[in-house]
């Protein structure tokens, strides 16, 4: 299992986060958050094997990777212990294509798919109900989201760009896949993967309990007519089961495109799924189309989290920011988890602009501010707390996402803010103890850089930096007043390390190649 590492996907080059990649060196290994496959085992079916423990070691300077060996036991009661077949375990090495077998083979595997047989993600009611009467069953990550008669598919491409129908749509595993499929206008109304039908037509098991399989209805919850010359249109209907039909000499609602979306429970539950499709038309010089394809979940009683890059930031969306309770990093700053500054208001007035707030845009400086007047008979302390929260809000976060699609459970993912305090020496002239303080400013620096590939870097936030600046008060007469301007800014450094001396930039060739240039590779 030391040399198994299903996350080496680039031929002699380091794959990130990937900690068991043998192409990796020590300083790769330092650049890593997380390790993507922390446990690699073989078999599971077997009683005691050997297992790969894979983790970094943050505390180090630089980080360092952990690699462990050890005995792994199957807590399962029904196990191997004893393999007297092994070729069982795995597939089986194919024939050697020859003069002599090359016509048998050509007919077995020469089509975009070699295997059609879905029996095995099939399940049959009786024998898991009467397998134990107080067993729950629920869905886990990855896998296959199963249906009454087989499963939900996903359509992809496989050898070529056409598209197989034998991918399945797997548990929490988001998808989005595009394809190409052979149609005519004589032969649409018999074409299954055309219709609408096709993709709704078959109930999905949400879980197995007891005696009873529950079943959930795939509803449909938008229809989106696209014309022959690319506009789109919303149907105020979606009741109604388009199906591909001739018309003159073009067939009308030819599926283009399907969005699957599934509510699930924290337990493992699917209790609701819905589709949306792209119904389009084709002419009788249509001789293929293109199909895309894609599936998301959210669970129940949750709000999806909007990601503001993938996986780096993309300039002009908001800066993702949060806390850390329990040791997690949450983004509940506000709605949107998103670091916040000032909005100015058309007065200035700071009273009016209290909990008025913007969201910080990636790579945008911004500026904002008001005026505050303050009478001699302001209280210092009242003023002081006033002003800070008028500055960083009622919550501001601890954390920063690094990434556009930082997930919470992805500590080394988020990066502290610090906060630093300074004093300015001017001082104003107000009817106030001489020791009061009060925050005039707030700066944020955000500091980033470039990360990955120099033909597609991706923006990298590594440090913020959040300054309030306090100003002195001083007594002046009774029944003066003075105007105190507030700001608040936000500055984006680019600290990216230029590229290495005698490196010239590759010249780009803009061009388009054939869809089939790569057969057949994808």
């Amino acid at each position: 299992v030391a040399k198994l590492c299903v996350c080496d996907l680039l031929v002699a080059q380091c794959d990130v986060n990937c900690c068991c990649d043998p192409d990796c060196t020590a300083a790769e290994f330092s650049l890593f958050t997380t390790c993507s496959i922390p446990i690699v085992t073989g078999d599971s079916r077997l009683c005691s094997q050997k297992a790969a423990i894979y983790s970094l070691d943050v505390e180090a300077n630089p980080p360092e990777r952990i690699f462990k060996l050890i005995d792994h036991i199957n807590p399962n009661v029904f196990c191997i212990h004893t393999a007297n077949y092994k070729q069982a375990f795995s597939f089986i090495s194919p024939e050697t294509p020859t003069s002599e077998n090359f016509d048998q083979l050509l007919k077995q595997f020469g089509s975009a798919t070699f295997s059609t047989e879905f029996d095995s993600w099939n399940i049959n009611p009786d024998s898991q109900s009467s397998s134990g009467a107080n067993e729950t069953y629920r869905y886990e990550y990855g896998v296959p989201i199963q249906t009454v008669d087989a499963f939900v598919r996903l359509p992809s491409p496989v050898v070529s760009s056409w598209c197989s129908d034998a991918n399945p749509a797997g548990f929490l595993v988001k998808q989005a896949t595009k394809c190409s499929r052979l149609v005519s206008v004589e032969k649409c109304s018999t074409i299954q993967a055309v219709s609408m039908l096709f993709y709704i037509n078959s109930s999905i098991l949400a879980v197995s309990m007891h005696e009873f399989v529950f079943q959930v209805n795939i509803t449909v919850q938008s229809i989106i007519v696209q014309s022959l010359n690319g506009m789109r249109t919303l149907l105020d209907s979606n009741e109604v089961l388009r199906l591909p039909t001739v018309l003159d000499e073009l067939c009308i609602n030819i599926v283009l495109g399907v969005s699957y979306h599934i509510t699930y429970t924290e337990a493992g539950e699917i209790i609701e799924a819905a589709a949306s499709f792209v119904l389009g038309a084709i002419t009788k010089e249509t001789l293929s189309i293109q199909q895309s394809f894609e599936i998301s979940f959210t669970q129940v009683n949750t709000k999806p989290v909007p990601l503001s890059g993938n996986p780096g930031y993309v300039v002009g969306l908001p800066v993702r920011a949060g806390f850390r309770p329990h040791g997690y990093p949450l983004s509940n700053t506000d709605k949107h988890g998103q670091l916040t500054i000032l909005q100015s208001t058309s007065n200035q007035d700071c009273l009016a602009a209290a909990g008025a707030r913007t969201p910080v845009l990636f790579g945008y400086n911004m500026i904002s501010g008001c005026k505050l007047r303050v009478t001699a008979a302001t209280e210092c302390q009242l003023l002081a707390q006033t002003l800070l929260d008028l500055l960083k809000g009622q919550n501001f976060p601890e954390y920063v996402a690094s990434f556009g699609n930082s997930q919470a459970q992805d500590v080394l993912d988020w990066v502290p803010i610090t906060h630093l305090h300074t004093s300015e020496q001017v001082k104003f002239a107000l009817l106030l103890p001489p020791s009061c303080q009060i925050p005039v400013s707030l700066e944020i620096e955000v500091q980033w850089t470039k990360y990955g590939s120099l033909v597609n870097p991706q923006a990298r936030i590594v440090n913020v930096t959040a300054t309030v600046t306090s100003a002195a008060l001083n007594q002046l007469p009774s029944g003066r007043e003075r105007t105190v301007p507030i700001t608040s800014s936000v500055v984006f450094t680019d600290i990216s390390s230029p590229a290495e001396p005698g490196y010239k930039a590759r010249p780009t060739i803009n061009i388009k190649l054939p869809f089939d240039f790569f057969f057949p590779f994808v």
